[in-house]
């Protein structure tokens, strides 16, 4: 087949929502309000007007639906899905070279993955294929499309999700970005009754926010203006208002916060080190400022990242890490825990973790992580209907393995016998609100000896035919008899 008989104008798909590279960048933070936004190879234009209405100033170009446009500088450029449709190599590198020289602050690179070719039907073509209805397609492995971006442009891409890169034109945004990716957990705290405190908590609540999360009082500028402005209003000065903080907070809770947050900027600096380990004054006010508080010097927080990244290659400190946790599920191969909990594990499993993150980016609906504790491998499982079922069934699982740096994905959709989930309160943190209710459901299944042959009950079908031999039934989170 001839280059020219590719037909590039059909493979731009007509949505109703946003694509998925311009919802990552949303929810990422790296679009917001204020930014300029231009789609390099926009298609029809769906993510132009999806993004219009909702406030932002968008614009795009595209070869065959709007060749003349302007093609024009903007904080953040989106190519998305276009490196998989351009047959020859040597026009695909000009392409990315040409969005990246339109980006003031953020280039968006986005590919279509190798397992997404599983069911389609086509024939090679150069380095991809050419589908039935004309057009070519290129699929690459995670890792081979960061090589190439980086390749291409002499900048180290972010991971930010399976087939979605981000490339920071400034590191300080990057490191902002990479910061904000670390888990944190906060202590639930109990407040002592104060009359003051209470007829102004709405007041105050940006800055004991501040406070909590930072471990630190806020200087000039780090509160927005109008919060600081109205608490000053109120109490003549910051310091007032904290002190009105620490006196309404039991004793001992910032001494935790504190420790917390010099957990977090350690495995900060250990995922840090992915790359090249960015220099402090690389680092962005505030990013600085905790450290600061925090340590003695960067240099103290970096030996102590490197140390623990040192230790997630070691197969006997991993398990022994896991075995230590006060959260997750042990088996004998893994620890499973809920997304919302990664937190609250030991510092080694959250670097852990973070290194599947690194080479896969987020899995935006995975809601389990799976911890391999025999070999370098990490799964994100997603369980849609974890909060409303009491045994959910597994959708997807993206699995990470760190030794040969690939990201695979499994569908479970079509299974008719998928794997599920018992004894949800051990996946979930100990603050979390339902956990005594998936308690008081495990014990009354444990009773009803529904877990006498674990062996049988972790898939689909297992569990049925183990509930219908007891004449037992769930609804809601309730056991009945039938």
């Amino acid at each position: 087949m001839h280059l020219e008989n590719v037909a590039r104008h059909r493979t731009a798909m007509a949505r109703t929502a946003l694509s998925r590279p311009v919802e990552t960048a949303l929810a990422d933070h790296i679009l917001t309000a204020g930014m300029s936004f231009f789609d390099y190879g926009c298609g029809r234009g769906d993510d132009l007007r999806g993004l219009t209405a909702l406030g932002y100033q968008a614009s795009g170009w595209d070869p065959g639906h709007r060749p003349e446009a302007v093609r024009s500088y903007a904080d953040v450029v989106n190519l998305g899905f276009v490196v998989n449709v351009i047959e020859n190599p040597a026009e695909r590198l000009d392409t990315v070279r040409s969005a990246w020289g339109l980006a003031r602050r953020v280039l968006i690179v986005s590919g279509r993955l190798v397992w997404e070719a599983r069911h389609l039907i086509g024939r090679r073509f150069a380095d991809g294929i050419i589908t039935q209805s004309g057009t070519f397609q290129k699929f690459y492995e995670q890792n081979e499309l960061s090589n190439w971006i980086e390749q291409a442009l002499g900048e180290k891409p972010v991971a930010a999700a399976p087939g979605i890169f981000y490339v920071f034109r400034d590191e300080v945004d990057e490191q902002q970005f990479l910061s904000n990716r670390v888990h944190t957990y906060r202590p639930r705290v109990q407040i002592d009754p104060h009359v003051t405190y209470e007829q102004n908590s709405e007041l105050l609540k940006p800055l004991f926010e501040f406070m909590s999360r930072h471990g630190r009082y806020p200087k000039n500028g780090e509160l927005e203006l109008d919060h600081e402005q109205n608490i000053k209003k109120q109490f003549q000065t910051l310091g007032r208002a904290m002190n009105l903080i620490y006196k309404v907070t039991e004793d001992g809770y910032w001494d935790r916060v504190r420790s917390q947050c010099k957990s977090e900027l350690v495995v900060y600096a250990a995922l840090s080190r992915f790359g090249r380990r960015p220099k402090f004054s690389s680092l962005g006010k505030t990013l600085q400022r905790d450290i600061k508080t925090h340590f003695n010097t960067y240099r103290e927080v970096t030996t102590l990242g490197d140390r623990l990244l040192a230790s997630s290659g070691n197969t006997t400190l991993i398990l022994m890490s896991a075995r230590s946790s006060r959260v997750g599920k042990q088996t004998p191969s893994a620890l499973y825990i809920h997304r919302n909990a990664i937190a609250e594990l030991p510092p080694l499993l959250q670097v852990y973790e973070g290194c599947a993150r690194v080479l896969s980016g987020n899995i935006p609906r995975a809601n389990m992580i799976k911890l391999s504790v025999l070999k370098p491998q990490i799964s994100f499982l997603t369980y849609p209907d974890f909060e409303a079922n009491a045994h959910p069934t597994l959708a997807s699982a993206v699995t990470v393995n760190l030794r040969d740096l690939s990201v695979d994905w499994r569908d479970y959709t079509r299974s008719t016998n998928p794997p599920l989930l018992h004894r949800k309160e051990e996946f979930v943190s100990a603050d979390d609100p339902r956990r005594a209710l998936y308690q008081k459901l495990t014990a009354s299944e444990v009773r009803a000896g529904l877990y006498e042959r674990p062996e049988q009950i972790g898939t689909l079908d297992g569990w049925r035919r183990t509930l219908e031999l007891k004449s037992k039934i769930v609804r809601g989170h309730r056991l009945f008899s039938q």
